[in-house]
């Protein structure tokens, strides 16, 4: 009697060889295959931290990809400390294979010392993120009028990002990673801005979006702290209004006191498990990487 062989599945990193098949896979859950392959592309050409995955991984059928979830790793620095953070973006499976998406997930978070965040988890799937060990740093977001904001006093003044990314000082207290990380989200299509004052320089980057996919408004995607933000609301909101822009989203687990705006309890909550962030920090997510995509 001849018994028919088990089909070879196997869960491995994902390589540039993979990308193709991998866009094709992708874009059954999310937006067409020309988006993801730009997404893949962005990930190819960035740096990534040594002994980790570029891409994500994958589960594979007789070589033929049937699920995969891109990880997006960054090493960042603060105040001489480094800490390896990943985001778990784009995933999906196989409706045949999905008994095989814990061995997907067990991959992208067996690495050791990485703070892992899940920061665009869709409603669906928040119940599972929490399952795999997930806990809510942000409840919300925070709808903010920046506008309203008394501005500082006439001394502050904004530069963008090309200059701030070149500037030595007498800019104070602007570190060569906090000029990188606003060169880097300059190009993948977000604002990147520096309020001056005569005590330093402080940085912010935000990403372009549209609420209810009809009112411009922007993302903080960072900044040292909220209370930072609240403070030079008022010169950036005047920046913003010149490019016919009113509203910034800001996660949030209350109103954010100093601001005008209205809090959403439960709107796009943040997960993150095995360390913590702060609010105001999605540096190098996937919302700040594929702002423009």
């Amino acid at each position: 009697m001849l018994h028919q062989s088990r089909p070879k599945i196997r869960c491995r990193e994902i390589g540039h060889a993979d990308l193709a098949g991998i866009a094709d896979l992708l874009a059954k859950s999310f937006t067409n295959r020309e988006n993801q392959e730009l997404r893949l592309r962005r990930l190819a050409e960035r740096a990534s931290p040594d002994g980790l995955p570029r891409f994500g991984y994958l589960i594979e059928q007789d070589r033929r990809p049937v699920g995969a979830i891109l990880t997006i790793f960054s090493k960042l620095s603060s105040s001489g400390t480094s800490v390896t953070r990943c985001n778990l973006s784009s995933w999906h499976v196989e409706p045949e294979y999905k008994a095989y998406g814990t061995l997907l997930i067990s991959q992208a978070l067996k690495h050791k010392n990485v703070v892992y965040l899940n920061v665009t988890a869709r409603p669906s799937v928040r119940p599972i993120v929490e399952a795999q060990g997930f806990s809510r740093y942000s409840e919300g977001l925070f709808v903010a009028a920046p506008l309203l904001r008394a501005p500082l006093a006439a001394t502050t003044r904004v530069v963008g990002a090309i200059e701030a990314s070149t500037v030595c000082p007498p800019f104070r207290g602007f570190d060569s990673s906090e000029q990188t990380l606003l060169s880097d989200h300059s190009r993948y299509g977000c604002l990147s801005l520096a309020c001056e004052t005569s005590e330093g320089v402080h940085p912010f980057v935000f990403a372009r979006r549209d609420l209810k996919g009809l009112i411009p408004c922007m993302q903080l995607v960072y900044c040292r702290g909220i209370d930072e933000f609240v403070r030079f609301a008022g010169v950036i909101g005047r920046v913003l209004a010149r490019r016919g822009i009113f509203l910034i989203t800001i996660d949030a687990t209350k109103p954010i006191r100093g601001l005008a705006g209205k809090y959403y309890p439960g709107k796009m909550p943040k997960f993150i498990k095995g360390g913590s962030v702060r609010l105001g920090d999605l540096a190098y997510t996937n919302v700040a990487l594929f702002a423009d995509l």
